[in-house]
């Protein structure tokens, strides 16, 4: 068996770690907005910070095998997959939410929240359409 797709396994294995929290976490903030006790409140808190801090390994580890695949499949390849273009801005776009979840969870922590738990039900879909697109370039590698 190849390398490479000991490799690839890890990969998959920690960017569905990684989303398995990041589709989480938002749900903790919608919960969150909607608190009215301060010992929910303080929960919350708790809960938001370890998940945060827990998954964001799974992030980077996603990144180090990812880039140690394209760095595998080597420039030629790389220079002729349009769809992984297209794919690696879009898990830039998640890595920026993942950072932006940093400032949300410091918002709350500091009692400076001022989303409704609407803008984080909405908030909450972005890396469900991100994992969509994700997937689909992929599989099908369309161009």
């Amino acid at each position: 068996m190849s390398w490479i797709l000991w490799v690839k396994a890890f990969h998959v294995i920690f960017m569905v770690a990684w989303f398995a929290g990041i589709f989480y976490l938002p749900r903790l903030f919608v919960y969150h907005a909607m608190s009215e006790h301060p010992a929910v409140d303080q929960q919350f808190k708790v809960m938001e910070r370890k998940l945060l801090f827990f998954v964001t390994p799974f992030a980077i580890l996603t990144l180090v095998f990812g880039v140690i695949l394209i760095a595998a499949y080597g420039s030629g390849w790389f220079a002729v997959s349009g769809w992984m273009h297209t794919k690696l801005l879009l898990v830039a776009f998640l890595y920026l939410y993942h950072g932006y979840c940093f400032k949300v969870l410091a918002d709350f922590k500091n009692n400076r929240n001022k989303r409704s738990h609407r803008f984080y039900r909405v908030f909450n879909e972005i890396p469900v359409l991100i994992l969509f697109a994700v997937v689909i370039l992929a599989v099908v590698k369309p161009y």
